[in-house]
């Protein structure tokens, strides 16, 4: 796979298009391009709007595509709150249809992965009349239930619990060095396609999470989620999703397996799976050509 020299751009470029707008009593980060039906398009954990830099020039011709950081992410607020009144899916959900109002938008596609496709299922059940089709990409969802906590699995998922350390955040973001050895471990061992992130792309990510309390901020999304992941896991499923769903999973995510998609039918009313031979878990930078055709086929349907 290969990029060309236009994604050597820093993402602070300004040809990126780079927005600011109010969430639910923060300020929201947003870069925004191209024309046509809107689409929001959600990151993932360790990233920002950044995720989606390859999928952003694929689509451009085709949509409106918009990509907020999530509060406590890239160049939106961090602001020092209670994890669980401040950094919750719910929370992070009201920021986003707050967004859409500021935008005048009244009803988009969403695609997403890692925690924004946790988000994305809240907004989808909390005001479905806004979410036209989502996309998920190798998403959490009810149907993992307690297969999360399986010794064999939990190798995988320490990185949770070590978040919920108080001083978790000075360990991580004590320099820039100790950021990058960090997020270098996410980076290479989720990663199905390896030259799918080149250093120039890696340092970018790295200088996000280097700065004054943004470590701290990301990571205050997992503090949240402690409380409730065990009484999730344990839930009967609620309603499916009614929106039309289409699901990309990469064959080789060592955190949420493929093997785990097969509930989704509980979940999800109308959707499509297609899993990604030698793709790990961050499909819109390993394999952005499945990502935007998943996305243009959403568009039809929704």
């Amino acid at each position: 796979m290969s990029f060309g020299s236009s994604f050597d751009r820093s993402p602070n470029d300004a040809d990126w298009g780079h927005y600011y707008a109010p969430g639910a009593g923060v300020r929201l980060h947003y870069v925004r391009q191209g024309k046509g039906p809107p689409v929001l398009l959600l990151h993932g954990w360790p990233g920002f709007w950044y995720d989606w830099r390859h999928v952003i020039p694929l689509l451009a011709g085709e949509a409106d595509l918009i990509a907020p950081d999530f509060r406590g992410f890239g160049g939106s607020d961090k602001p020092d709150l209670p994890p669980a009144a401040g950094y919750s899916p719910a929370v992070l959900a009201a920021d986003l249809l707050a967004l859409l109002d500021h935008l005048q938008l009244e009803r988009v596609v969403v695609a997403a992965h890692d925690i924004g496709a946790s988000v994305a299922q809240v907004l989808a059940r909390t005001a479905p009349q806004r979410i036209s089709a989502l996309v998920l990409f190798d998403p959490a969802y009810g149907g993992v239930g307690n297969r999360r906590y399986d010794p064999g699995v939990q190798q995988e998922f320490w990185y949770q619990h070590l978040h919920n350390l108080s001083w978790a955040d000075q360990l991580i973001g004590y320099n820039r060095d100790t950021v990058a050895l960090y997020l270098g471990h996410f980076y290479d061992h989720w990663v199905g396609r390896k030259d799918s992130v080149r250093p120039i792309e890696f340092g970018h990510i790295v200088d996000q999470y280097a700065q004054p309390g943004a470590v701290r901020a990301s990571i205050a999304y997992y503090k949240a989620r402690a409380g409730s992941r065990q009484a999730e896991a344990n839930a009967a499923p609620p309603a499916p999703i009614s929106q039309p769903t289409i699901i990309r999973w990469g064959e080789a995510d060592p955190v949420m397996r493929v093997e785990w998609a097969d509930r989704l039918g509980e979940y999800f009313a109308d959707y499509q799976l297609r899993t990604l031979p030698g793709v790990g878990h961050f499909v819109p930078f390993e394999a952005a050509d499945e990502a935007a055709a998943a996305i243009r086929l959403a568009l039809q349907l929704g």
